[in-house]
């Protein structure tokens, strides 16, 4: 009886080690799964990165009747901008608004972006596959699905901060700006002279929209319509008000001295209207932070003396 109570401890414990190695093994297989799952995905989108990539393909015709002459015949449309009739219209539109507010970076082109933005989308996407495999909760696939998200749209928020900084910063220039051109045209010059004397004495992206205006008006363009490609390249109140205070002065003759004094006390007036209204907002932001993180320590620190007295004190 004893040698059978024996021989069946020995089958448990056997049985035991079998569904404990059935149970690693089975870890280990999801695992094996997961990753071989992430590389296939990771490969299928680097391959297709490697077609977008692929410029267009010229063929060289020689045409052997008549003069000899050369010319050069698309294989192909590029793969990139067949890519580009999958994606709403709208959407390139508005990357293209985005750059023109951010200056049109060289390093930010729009295919550029593009290529970034899948990129980092199935980087996320392996991220968060290798994350969830490990436990499949719904917490985490909806974690996951987010992480997914802000990277593929990270170079979307990078580029619109960008533009935003850059139209903040022209905004705030813009008075000082004026201010020159105004003592400028009072002294005798011309408001082309006056905004190439203002743009060699100042620095910063309003001072390159200047020059480009400049440059549009050296070309043959005239200032009504300079002014009018300035106003499309921002998005600032001021700058707009001012181009087409300028407009409005070249169409009915009006001296541009006043219309430059008249302006650069305006924009002084906002910009002060501005930072009072930056400055009233400062009470309202500090109540969240002192409410949710500095009273509570405070508290903390205040009342503990107070509370072990009095436990010390029924105890």
């Amino acid at each position: 009886m004893k040698f059978y109570t024996q021989i069946q401890a020995l089958i448990n414990s056997m049985r035991t080690d079998e569904e404990g190695a059935t149970a690693v093994e089975y870890g280990l297989m999801v695992s094996l799964i997961a990753i071989l799952a992430a590389l296939a995905i990771a490969g299928g989108f680097g391959a297709l990165v490697g077609i977008l990539v692929t410029g267009r393909r010229l063929q060289v015709v020689t045409e052997l009747a008549g003069a000899p002459a050369l010319r050069e015949v698309a294989a192909g449309r590029s793969v990139v901008a067949r890519s580009r009739d999958l994606i709403p219209q709208g959407y390139f539109g508005w990357l293209e608004r985005r750059r023109v507010l951010a200056g049109h970076p060289t390093d930010w082109e729009i295919d550029r972006i593009l290529i970034v933005k899948l990129l980092m989308g199935v980087a996320g996407g392996l991220l968060a596959g290798l994350w969830i495999s490990a436990d499949p909760a719904p917490l985490r696939v909806a974690l996951g699905a987010l992480l997914v998200l802000l990277c593929f749209f990270t170079p979307d928020l990078l580029l619109l901060s960008r533009g935003q900084e850059r139209q903040q910063l022209m905004q705030n220039a813009l008075a000082d700006t004026l201010d020159q051109m105004t003592i400028a045209v009072e002294a005798g010059l011309g408001f082309e002279a006056a905004m190439a004397k203002a743009a060699t004495n100042g620095k910063g992206p309003l001072v390159e929209e200047f020059i480009r205006t400049l440059q549009d008006m050296s070309i043959g363009r005239t200032r009504k319509a300079a002014s009018q490609l300035l106003a499309g390249r921002t998005s600032s109140t001021d700058l707009r008000r001012f181009t087409g205070s300028v407009i409005q002065a070249d169409t009915y003759g009006i001296a541009i001295a006043n219309v430059l004094h008249v302006q650069a006390g305006e924009m002084r007036l906002r910009r002060r209207q501005r930072a009072e209204e930056q400055a009233m907002k400062v009470p309202v932001k500090v109540i969240f932070p002192l409410v949710f993180c500095i009273l509570p320590v405070l508290f903390i620190v205040l009342l503990t003396p107070a509370v072990i007295s009095i436990a010390k004190a029924f105890s």
